[in-house]
């Protein structure tokens, strides 16, 4: 038994549900380590009589391996290939009386075929699909036993970062509520109702917000982002120099950057979210050093909380009882918090494990879509909390580096 350190997208958007790898593929010239199902003592084909086969009804016979295809909001960026049931090795943490390690089966996207993004170095070794649909980890593991349907994000100044799949966070976290997206709730969606800088409210600037750790960046509706910037350039005492890719850039004088304005979010139950570091810093090939703001405008009333305005936070997808938390963090000593795990499953095995190929969909019935969730009545669980967990890894935005455990063949 090895391990295998992969370079993953972590996508908690809407899209995918799915865990994404691509084998055998060659290119940007890098020492990757893609997954390989021949390669796995433990991996299988997932069969399209499958229940968890999407694409199953276009099959021409139940025994054919079962296909999948993503499509990104990307332009022209997609996945397609063949699905995989594995085991995912895990860490058990928090508590005292109990800890080791367990195993969790999975679906995994062995991709064959990659466009737009993928092929100039997006998420190297694949996607690790965080959202709330039937096959993703957090799904997954919910519904083998192992966890409550809830995981948390850390990623700490350092660009370092922790996944804790079970964490519901601390007691005193903030807490906001997803709301549906055209009356479905199938993706992590909050309301956000003002946008502060300073001591000034912007008025009239409410929106829905996609919590999408997949963007480098935080997005806002066009009209939205015209007011914040506007307000913005009144408090703050520098010249403008704009960029290609970033309009709302500074100059760094001798002394340093200038206060730059705090800014938070007001979500709904006005529960604030604070930006800790709305800007980010770039030299030039001269030695200048300027600071941009990570924010940008996006067409639609449909904003996006990216990845770094999610830095210095302990972020909670609670998906069980439908509430985003966060809380400020170092993102170490997570687990310490949490409460003691049960006993996992004899022999490391799922208590509820992945429907097999034999628990066929009925003749002639349709493709289980990914779940559309109604409101939860779940009380808050005590279960555990297991973990895939990366301690000083480097992550470069989009990329964080998980250390998973598989069992290869020696």
């Amino acid at each position: 038994m090895c391990s295998i350190v992969f370079k993953l997208l972590l996508n908690v958007g809407m899209v995918p549900q799915l865990n994404s790898a691509f084998d055998c593929l060659s290119f940007l010239d890098k020492d990757l380590n893609e997954y390989s199902p021949t390669r796995s003592s433990t991996s299988k084909h997932l069969s399209c009589s499958n229940r968890l086969c999407e694409l199953g009804p276009n099959c021409q016979s139940p025994k054919e391996r079962c296909p999948y295809t993503v499509n990104y909001y990307s332009e022209n960026t997609s996945s397609s290939g063949f699905l995989f049931e594995d085991q995912l090795h895990m860490t058990s943490v928090g508590g005292h009386e109990h800890q080791g390690s367990v195993l969790a089966p999975i679906i995994i996207g062995c991709g064959s075929k990659q466009s737009g993004s993928y092929l100039n170095g997006a998420a190297p070794d694949g996607v690790m699909g965080l959202g709330p649909g039937e096959i993703s980890v957090p799904s997954l593991l919910a519904k083998s036993g192992f966890v409550p349907h809830s995981f948390s994000l850390c990623f700490d100044k350092s660009n370092s970062g922790t996944i804790f799949f079970g964490d519901q966070g601390p007691e005193n976290q903030r807490l906001s509520s997803f709301v549906s997206l055209d009356g479905n709730y199938n993706t992590y969606i909050v309301e956000v109702q003002r946008y502060c800088l300073g001591g000034t409210c912007l008025k009239q600037n409410g929106f829905q917000a996609l919590v999408d750790s997949g963007s480098s960046f935080t997005y806002l509706p066009s009209e939205i982002f015209t007011k914040v910037v506007t307000e913005f350039e009144e408090q703050i005492n520098a010249t403008r120099l704009a960029t290609e890719d970033f309009p709302y850039c500074y100059k760094a004088s001798s002394q340093g950057l200038p206060n730059i304005p705090s800014m938070k979010l007001v979500l709904a139950a006005n529960q604030s979210f604070v930006i800790q570091n709305p800007v980010f810093t770039i030299s030039s090939g001269q030695g200048d050093n300027f600071y941009c703001v990570g924010i940008l405008p996006i067409e639609g009333m449909i904003g996006i909380i990216g990845q770094n305005l999610m830095q210095g936070y302990r972020m909670v997808f609670d998906w069980e009882n439908m509430k985003l938390g966060w809380s400020y963090s170092k993102c170490q000593d997570i687990g310490g918090s949490a409460k003691v795990p049960p006993t996992p499953p004899p022999s490391g095995l799922a208590s509820n494990p992945l429907p097999t190929n034999e628990q066929q969909r009925n003749p002639g019935g349709h493709a289980v879509a990914p779940a559309i969730a109604g409101k939860a009545t779940l009380k808050p669980s005590a279960a555990s909390l297991h973990a895939v967990s990366c301690r000083h890894c480097a992550m470069s935005y989009l990329l964080l580096s998980l250390v998973l455990w598989l069992p290869y063949l020696i």
